[in-house]
């Protein structure tokens, strides 16, 4: 009996972080198991979804303000995902916006609990996809994705990150404060760059040919 104990006694050195993230991540791939019926993604769509990820995932790395505790402002590193949803519609967006919420993970992780794990990377990033409820107005649809990711962070926060506030400032209006700067300024950072004509003008036009 001591033997067969001492094959699986290294599985007592994992520590509790890399559970967390273990966990979250089987997590993120059982929701997007239960969704891959509804959604079907074709040669293009997959094509787009991977650009998205890359070019979000490249601006990501331009930080103009990065919080200790995770999370910062970059130059609209969400509005490709954005743009994907509004492309192709919920389905495919929370896939896509989770899958690049997995690769934060990897590239910026700071965790503390499981739960907290789901909620700040594949969770929020997958709520960009809520953009994709407006296909006709991108707009909207970056409001809504945003307000659906500052949700997610929010609840982590209040839930997981209270003894990072002030002393005897409430756990709710720290997260919302911080959660609400950080997300707001990102969010305005898009809405603004998706206003430009220019930048309108191309999204339109690549839109024809992603969905044709």
């Amino acid at each position: 009996m001591s033997y067969i104990i001492s094959i699986f006694s290294d599985f007592a050195k994992i520590k509790p972080v890399t559970l967390s993230v273990i966990l979250a991540i089987l997590l993120a791939a059982f929701l997007l198991y239960l969704m891959r019926r509804s959604v079907k993604f074709d040669t293009k769509m997959l094509v787009y979804g991977a650009l998205s990820i890359a070019i979000s995932f490249v601006l990501s790395y331009i930080r103009f303000y990065h919080w200790p505790q995770g999370g910062s402002i970059t130059p609209a590193s969400m509005l490709p995902l954005f743009i994907f949803a509004y492309y192709y519609g919920l389905g495919p967006g929370v896939i896509v916006g989770m899958a690049y919420g997995l690769l934060q993970l990897i590239q910026d992780p700071f965790i503390v609990q499981w739960v907290q794990v789901l909620l700040d990377y594949p969770l929020a990033f997958g709520a960009l996809g809520l953009a994709g409820f407006f296909r006709k107005n991108l707009s909207l649809g970056i409001l809504v994705g945003g307000f659906g990711r500052f949700f997610s962070h929010f609840l982590s926060g209040v839930f997981f990150f209270a003894s990072y506030a002030p002393k005897g400032m409430s756990p709710i209006v720290y997260s919302l404060l911080v959660n609400g700067s950080i997300i707001g300024v990102e969010v305005a950072i898009c809405f603004a760059v998706s206003l430009i004509p220019q930048v309108r003008n191309a999204i339109e036009e690549i839109k024809k040919k992603a969905i044709a």
